[in-house]
């Protein structure tokens, strides 16, 4: 019995030859032909929400330091700590849903940034109506930041 026999038996299907065939596409990438690196658990599945958990955390403290930088610029750092925080659950579900829409298709994204280009325009135009109306409304978010 040769060699390439004997790896036949321990992996069919891996050796070309006598006894088995070679994976071919989709099955050679399955077969792991590359590295692996094991990740923190022997489950596959735990090993899938922890991922999950890790992104969607990180998401969301790239998200924040985001939308710090953006309202700091103008406000300040620890007004815009408070406006932030200040933020009602219903804000944060519209902004999260007109997110979605705007990443999962095109028509999404082409509604939801004409939208937003639409109320820029329309902001440019009233001028300092418009500014005021804003700077209020900033004001009553860090206030009621401040008292979380």
């Amino acid at each position: 019995m040769t060699i390439r026999d004997k790896l036949a038996k321990i992996k069919p299907g891996r050796i070309t030859g006598k006894g088995g065939t070679a994976p071919v596409g989709k099955a050679a990438d399955e077969a792991g032909s590359g590295p692996s690196i094991p990740g923190p658990s022997t489950n596959a599945m735990t090993n899938l929400i922890l991922a999950d958990i890790a992104l969607r955390a990180g998401g969301a403290l790239l998200r924040r330091g985001v939308e710090r930088g953006l309202l700091g610029n103008k406000t300040g750092t620890a007004k815009a700590k408070k406006i932030i925080r200040g933020r009602t659950m219903g804000e944060t579900l519209i902004g999260t849903a007109l997110a979605r829409v705007a990443t999962r298709s095109v028509p999404g994204a082409i509604m939801v940034g004409g939208g937003l280009l639409a109320k820029t325009l329309y902001d440019r135009r009233h001028g300092k109506s418009a500014k005021a109306e804003g700077e209020a409304a900033v004001d009553a978010k860090a206030k009621k930041g401040a008292k979380e």
